[in-house]
């Protein structure tokens, strides 16, 4: 389970503990990633001292910031067969990772939570922030990725290789990260399934829905540039060894 974490000193403790858990009520291995990204607060050092009370924690510190960069530090160090990102708010219950995992979902290369599809419910979340997500989604739809109903929740699983793959790729540091991560997956022809959540809004959010959804236009044309050039054609020559031997 990999966690972005950016000024995220005030609610990390108690997300941290939720975390651990319902990792160590499951029956195999796991590990817990924290990746603080450059925060200007208490992130680290909390962090920092939960791990130190638990071996199956670490902490990683990537100082450019970008919630894009934060994910793929964790997810090019990390161990397993499934990797598992969670935004830190644990707006989705962490108990549901079990719903993105085997026995209950299997056959599939890439596991997005969607607030969108039928089963999901969100909860308290105001009317115009709806409303902005949609619009936001819709762009996406038309331009980039067509029959995925909520690619940005934060919550997503990758099984190993294919995460290695895409992340290796990445450009984006970014909120439209995810974009284009599921770009490079649909041109690769990986298996993309989505999965119902319940979602609870935060009213921390750092989202902004007009600013965002004008950035998410020009990262989604940058997207499709790049894909043009072939860019996506191929692996850099760095590897995912190098990155782990080097965390």
């Amino acid at each position: 389970m990999i966690i972005p974490a950016y000024n995220e000193a005030r609610r990390l403790p108690d997300t941290l503990d939720r975390a651990l858990n319902y990792l160590q009520s499951l029956s195999f291995p796991y590990e817990l990633i924290i990746v603080e990204n450059a925060s200007e607060d208490e992130t680290l050092q909390i962090a920092r001292q939960f791990a130190n009370q638990h071996s199956q924690v670490r902490v990683l510190h990537e100082n450019k910031r970008g919630k894009g960069n934060a994910v793929r530090t964790g997810m090019l160090v990390a161990r397993g067969e499934y990797l598992f990102m969670a935004d830190a708010d644990l707006s989705m219950p962490v108990e549901a990772i079990g719903h993105f995992l085997p026995p209950v979902l299997d056959n599939y290369d890439v596991a997005i939570g969607s607030r969108e599809i039928k089963g999901s419910v969100r909860y308290n979340e105001p009317v115009y922030r709806h409303i902005g997500g949609r619009m936001i989604n819709l762009m996406i739809r038309l331009l980039a990725l067509p029959g995925l109903h909520d690619t940005q929740c934060g919550f997503k699983c990758f099984r190993a290789a294919v995460a290695e793959d895409l992340f290796l790729n990445q450009t984006m540091s970014g909120w439209s990260f995810d974009v284009e991560l599921l770009y490079i997956a649909r041109m690769r022809g990986y298996k993309i399934v989505e999965v119902p959540v319940n979602w609870y809004y935060r009213s921390e959010s750092k989202v902004n829905p007009v600013k965002d959804a004008l950035k998410m236009i020009a990262d989604i044309l940058y997207i499709r540039r790049n894909a043009r050039r072939g860019m996506y054609d191929f692996i850099p020559q760095q590897s995912a060894n190098q990155a782990r031997s080097s965390s």
